[in-house]
């Protein structure tokens, strides 16, 4: 197996850890999003729930604050809009379908 076609394995293996993540992050616990973050400075989160954020301290501070308000959420789907994967860089754009 080539590098790029590893990298594309482990780009869809950690899209499923995310998907199975947000299904508890709906259900109020953040950690198991927070855990995929990348840990750089540049990390950045822009969701519909607060303005956009840089930096692990704060990205992780509004998902937790965002969990607050979540109990009885669930996933209904996700739509991949663009994803490109090399073995230097990758990057997933998608469409999150919730309820909750």
């Amino acid at each position: 197996m080539n590098l790029e076609m590893a990298a594309v394995d482990d780009v869809d293996d950690l899209i499923e850890q995310y998907h199975l993540a947000i299904d508890e992050f709906l259900k109020g616990n953040p950690e198991p999003v927070g855990k995929l973050h990348s840990r750089r400075d540049d990390v950045t989160l822009a969701n519909p729930y607060g303005p956009p954020v840089r930096g692990l301290e704060q990205v992780l501070k509004a998902e937790e604050h965002t969990a607050l308000g979540r109990r009885d959420g669930k996933t209904i789907g996700f739509e991949i809009v663009s994803k490109y994967v090399t073995a230097e860089l990758a990057y997933v754009v998608e469409l999150e379908h919730l309820d909750g």
